[in-house]
């Protein structure tokens, strides 16, 4: 007598949307569609995440709701201004205040690089290391790295497949690199540029627990980059 053939459920389209969802609000937190933009078309989401146009309607409604997103009839579906664009700010010119960035970074980083070392794609693995190239190349032409360092650390954010964590680092811009906020004044020699070297091995440490997915050792090698961030900045005071 045969076994019964078992038909694995199909995936319901609630799940589907909020993927859809997750993914979507990711592209717009981290600005790859931008404010006044128009989403693709519904036709181009359909053939572009395989799911039916019903996923699609769910996912917009669900970005709608959240203030994402809103619809023009007729039109297209546009991207809104950030709420964060707005509604944070921070006062960041002094290494003090820059130290209690780094304190709030700690926080919430040192769980967000655990949640990475679990989710992340070997395509954000790639961007990671192609992050980190760019700030090795620009640290040895004496050149400002502070674009490749905030990359590198909103790929973090992105590998959590949680937009909550990409739309606070978006809040926080270039406030999370301390490099970038302290005052010429109170730069001295080639300290920044040690500095900057220091980091760029805590960043090493941090791609690599990434890669072997390793959420405890992601998590420490966070919590060390940050407090050893936080403690270079007191010879400059």
């Amino acid at each position: 007598m045969h076994d019964p053939i078992r038909v694995a459920p199909k995936q319901r389209s609630h799940s589907l949307a909020t993927d859809l969802v997750t993914q979507l609000s990711q592209r717009i937190l981290l600005g790859k569609i931008n404010p006044g933009e128009k989403l693709p078309s519904e036709n181009e989401i359909v053939r572009e995440h395989g799911v039916s146009r019903t996923v699609v309607r769910e996912a917009i409604s669900k970005l709608q709701a959240s203030g994402l997103v809103e619809t023009r009839h007729g039109i297209g579906t546009f991207v809104l201004e950030h709420q964060g664009q707005t509604g944070l700010r921070l006062k960041v010119e002094t290494a003090a205040s820059v130290r209690d960035i780094i304190e709030l970074r700690i926080g919430l980083e040192t769980q967000a690089v655990a949640l990475a070392a679990r989710r992340r794609t070997d395509e954000q693995l790639v961007a990671m290391r192609q992050a980190l190239d760019d700030y090795q190349d620009l640290l040895a032409k004496d050149d400002s790295c502070v674009e490749a360092d905030r990359r590198f650390h909103l790929l973090i954010a992105e590998a959590t497949g949680n937009p909550c964590f990409i739309e606070i680092m978006q809040h926080l811009g270039s406030a999370m690199i301390p490099r970038s906020r302290i005052a010429s004044s109170e730069r001295a020699g080639n300290t920044l540029a040690h500095h900057g070297y220091l980091a760029n091995l805590e960043h090493e440490a941090l791609l690599n627990a990434i890669r072997r997915q390793d959420p405890d050792a992601a998590r420490a090698a966070m919590w060390t980059h940050l407090t050893n961030s936080r403690e270079r900045l007191a010879p400059i005071e």
